[in-house]
């Protein structure tokens, strides 16, 4: 091991003499939280850079998408979704009280497959819950056409989906809701956060009700919401990250280019095609898919020869879902069910991908990898 292992991820860090500031205003303002100033400006601010109409800010990732659920007024049925995802995903299906059911993914994207979605539905089926897999764009335009057919509500996980757009339109616009995670593992960060982006202002307005409690007012509630507001902070902290991201997606570009080209021709590794159109991605991550025939060693071999040279990777989803012992009772947690999903599970890694890695690190990590 190296003195200085080269992470899989590294966060996006605002300049700390303007945090400084910033956090010296707030501490004489005294308004740490409750909607103050910096959150307001945050949701506006975002709303700008995503191109989309109506966004509110949480705490985190997760909440956001139990909050969906009940924005979208969901309380009994099933609920179609992928098992390529992080456990959070399915986690707020089952916190709604609401049945998960898992189909298959497209082995060229990892994201839902939606003739597989077509096939899951049953008279209990009441909403579809596709992920964004490594910011690639979902099918969206066949999974809303599945949805209205059916009548279907649809929350996309657009965790992985910061600033991705199609066709010069925001990814985040598609289905009823979008959901995103401002951890600090993702392109942008609020060290902890996340929020819901929806069409309308009555139902932006229905959605922080939720996040506070329920409370319309000082003495009404409206709902059985939860606590799950942003602090100013990391309001504060994320303005600033902000005005960084876009260097930052760039660097991540200029490593992603660099793995490509030199990865392309490496028998036994297979990687995701760019999408076709036009799409503009935010490089939050880079899987490989690793074939042991061909390439000569397993996933897990190459994953721990990874960490030996001190180049830390991730397999990145595995296990799935579906195979964890709160889920794998469910009918459709059956890997006969999940083919695609299980072998992508089983050679996946997740390269280091962040804006930190200069041209050393990158060599050195294609190096190791081709060698």
């Amino acid at each position: 091991m190296t003195d200085k292992p080269i992470t899989v991820t590294s966060p996006l860090l605002p300049d700390l003499n303007e945090l400084n500031q910033l956090l010296a205003i707030i501490w004489d303002s005294k308004y740490i939280t409750n909607n103050g100033h910096y959150h307001q400006e945050l949701e506006q601010a975002l709303a700008s850079y995503l191109k989309v109409p109506y966004i509110s800010l949480f705490t985190n990732g997760t909440l956001p998408l139990i909050t969906a659920l009940q924005a979208a007024g969901i309380k009994h049925g099933e609920v179609i979704t992928t098992p390529y995802s992080f456990v959070a995903t399915t986690h707020s299906i089952w916190w709604n009280g609401l049945t998960p059911v898992f189909v298959d993914v497209d082995p060229v994207t990892c994201n839902i497959d939606p003739q597989q979605i077509e096939q899951a539905i049953t008279d209990k089926t009441v909403a579809i819950m596709p992920v964004h897999c490594y910011g690639t764009p979902c099918d969206t335009v066949a999974i809303q056409k599945i949805a209205d057919r059916y009548h279907l509500k649809v929350i996309y996980d657009a965790a992985h989906a910061f600033g991705v757009e199609q066709n010069g339109i925001s990814i985040l616009t598609a289905g009823d809701f979008s959901t995103l995670s401002f951890h600090a593992t993702k392109v942008y960060n609020t060290i902890e956060g996340g929020a819901i982006v929806t069409h309308s202002a009555e139902m932006k307005q229905e959605i922080d009700y939720l996040k506070n409690f329920g409370f319309q007012n000082e003495t009404t509630v409206v709902g059985p919401g939860i606590n799950s507001k942003m602090d100013e902070i990391r309001a504060a902290y994320g303005l600033l990250n902000l005005k960084k991201v876009d260097k930052a997606i760039a660097k991540r570009k200029h490593v992603a280019q660099k793995y490509r080209l030199a990865l392309k021709d490496v028998p036994g590794i297979k990687m995701l095609p760019e999408p076709a159109g036009n799409v503009r991605l935010n490089y939050s991550y880079f899987p490989i898919f690793i074939d042991k025939k061909k390439y000569g060693i397993s996933r897990d071999e190459l994953y721990f020869k990874l960490k030996d040279h001190g180049i830390l990777g991730r397999r990145y989803f595995y296990p799935l879902i579906s195979s964890f012992k709160t889920y794998s009772s469910i009918p459709s947690a059956a890997s006969s069910n999940l083919p695609v999903a299980t072998e992508l599970a089983e050679t996946v890694i997740c390269l280091p991908m962040h804006h930190l890695l200069d041209d050393d690190d990158i060599e050195k990590i294609i190096n190791a990898i081709t060698r």
